[in-house]
């Protein structure tokens, strides 16, 4: 081979480091047009062509690849995610296991087979995965791919704590991994009832592994969950803060002055300090630097809208039955009743419509 396909060549390969996939695959082919049978070459275009969704052209040059060269161990390896992204488990998980009987001491095969092993729904098929991952932190224990994939297959198989230290490892060895980040904060999110500040940490790494990938849907959709989940709390103190209202203003208006006044200063008591203790408390959990990618994801998601609007209608019908108390009690009854069961219904609508939206 001469030095000027080399050179092509070594130019594509930097060219798909930087992420430049279309730049690369032109010069791959570039070269293939002088060496058709160019193992390497070929193995690099079906990477950019992977990496360009095109998962169909991708098979069909690592299949030229792997019959210009059988035992190339790159081949069988881009064969195995092609195969996956593709859902054709089984073949794939052929293809990693010979990836392994080609090179056992390679972490790479290992991560290969522990990556389509995961997918698998049966639990002794994870339990396989979980030790496929080890077997590749074993062997490379500074790649934080493989640590990601322990803690990945041992999230799945239940044990948050092996999980918790893999993400905290794998983010060690790369602190930009957006997985890690987002997998990492999901851990935090199952806690935040248990542990103090919890709830924060796992906004953070939503946060950090949305900015770090801004491709990363599901980063996006679990911000906008915990935005939604803030909303969806503060339906309860809407709803106490009707009840209240209700009850202290029809207490004020129609009952004797004394238990009227006391009646009406025990409801504004609950709606205020209800509505102050709410907003204080998620002040408290969202630091400054979170609020406003929190405000702008929640701003552009129509469950999380919803549930906001009916939740402030509640809390303002409250506000002003409290404030016009001497106005007739059925004023407000007309408006207030469906209020209080648009709270309600919104809700379960705006949790199904969230779902909807999960990558």
């Amino acid at each position: 081979m001469s030095a000027a396909p080399d050179r092509v060549l070594d130019r594509a390969d930097a060219l798909f480091d930087v992420g430049r996939y279309e730049q690369a695959a032109a010069l791959a082919a570039q070269h293939l047009a002088t060496d058709p049978d160019d193992a390497a070459a070929l193995v690099l275009l079906a990477r950019c062509q992977h990496r360009l969704g095109r998962e169909r052209e991708a098979l069909d040059t690592v299949e030229r690849a792997l019959r210009a060269d059988p035992d190339a161990l790159p081949g069988w390896l881009m064969r195995t995610h092609i195969l996956l992204a593709l859902r054709r488990y089984e073949e794939a998980e052929r293809a990693a296991r010979h990836s392994v009987e080609l090179a056992p001491q390679y972490w790479g095969g290992h991560y290969a087979l522990g990556t389509v092993l995961d997918r698998s729904v049966r639990t002794e098929r994870r339990r396989e995965a979980y030790e496929a991952a080890r077997t590749a932190v074993a062997l490379a224990p500074e790649e934080s791919d493989a640590h990601f994939l322990v803690g990945l297959t041992a999230q799945r198989t239940g044990n948050h704590r092996i999980a918790q230290q893999a993400y905290e490892t794998a983010l060690r060895l790369d602190p930009e991994s957006s997985e890690a980040h987002n997998n990492l904060s999901l851990l935090y999110l199952r806690r935040r009832w248990f542990r103090r500040g919890a709830w924060t940490k796992a906004a953070e790494g939503f946060v950090e592994s949305a900015a770090l990938d801004l491709n990363d849907r599901q980063a996006r959709y679990n911000l906008e969950t915990m935005a939604w989940g803030a909303a969806a709390g503060a339906r309860w103190v809407a709803l106490a803060g009707y009840l209240a209202a209700a009850i202290g203003s029809g207490s004020l208006r129609d009952g004797p002055a004394d238990e009227g006044l006391v009646a009406y200063g025990v409801a504004l008591t609950v709606l205020v300090g209800g509505w102050a203790g709410w907003v204080l408390w998620n002040l408290r959990r969202t630091p400054p630097r979170l609020r406003r990618p929190l405000l702008l994801v929640a701003r552009n998601c129509r469950p999380v809208l919803a549930m906001a609007g009916a939740v402030g209608l509640l809390g303002l019908h409250s506000a002003v039955s409290m404030a016009l108390w001497t106005l007739d009690a059925a004023v407000f009854r007309v408006l207030g009743y469906p209020l209080f069961w648009a709270v309600v219904i919104t809700y379960w609508v705006s949790r199904s419509a969230l779902q909807r939206r999960r990558p």
